[in-house]
C-alpha cells in the first residue's frame, strides 16, 4: 500500500491534472504531462513572454523616432478608447503598477500629452484626460499597432489567430 501510494505521489508530480465541465454538465478529465527537466525554452511561460518581449521591442522601433516610450503610447490608447479615467483604471488598463504610471503621467504632463482634471461626478476624484497635442500625437502614430497585427496575421491565418487570441485570453481570465 505505501508503494501504491508512494507511486501516485511521483505520477503526481511529473502531471497536471485539468478539470473542465463541459455543455452536458459532464466533468472531463485530462491529463498534461509536466516534465521536472522542463529547459527553460520548452516552458509555456518562457515562450509567452518572449513572443511578448519581441512584440515590445518591434512596438519600441516603431515608437523610437517620435520619441514616444512604449508606456506613453499604450496610455494614450487607452485614452483614446476612454478619454478621462482614473488612475487605477488607467493602471489596470495599461498594464502597468499605479506607482509606476504616476511617474509616466507626471512626465505625460510635463510633455502636455495628457492632464489631470477632477471627475465632473466626484470633484475629489482625478481622471487623466488627453491634451490636444496628445491627440495629434496618437493620430499620428496609432498606425503602428495596425501595421503589428497585421505583421503577426501574415504568419497566421484567420482561424488560427483566432484561437491563439481565444486560448490566451482564457489564460489571462483563467
Amino acid at each position: 500500500m505505501h508503494n501504491a501510494a508512494s507511486n501516485a505521489a511521483k505520477e503526481l508530480e511529473i502531471a497536471d491534472i485539468a478539470l473542465q465541465i463541459n455543455a452536458n454538465d459532464v466533468i472531463e478529465a485530462k491529463v498534461v504531462s509536466v516534465s521536472r527537466s522542463l529547459k527553460l525554452e520548452d516552458q509555456l511561460a518562457y515562450v509567452i513572454a518572449s513572443v511578448n518581449r519581441r512584440l515590445e521591442e518591434q512596438l519600441e522601433e516603431a515608437l523610437r523616432p517620435q520619441g514616444l516610450p512604449l508606456e506613453q503610447f499604450r496610455v494614450l490608447s487607452a485614452l483614446d478608447s476612454t478619454d478621462g479615467r482614473a488612475m487605477g483604471e488607467l493602471a489596470a488598463a495599461v498594464l502597468i503598477d499605479p506607482a509606476t504610471l504616476t511617474k509616466i503621467i507626471d512626465r505625460m504632463v510635463a510633455d502636455a500629452l495628457v492632464y489631470r482634471a477632477p471627475s465632473p461626478q466626484d470633484r475629489r476624484r482625478v481622471l487623466i484626460f488627453t491634451a490636444s497635442k496628445g491627440k495629434a500625437l496618437y493620430q499620428k502614430i496609432k498606425g503602428v499597432t495596425r501595421d503589428q497585427q497585421r505583421g503577426l496575421l501574415e504568419r497566421l491565418d484567420k482561424t488560427q489567430a483566432e484561437e491563439l487570441t481565444r486560448m490566451l485570453r482564457g489564460l489571462v481570465e483563467g
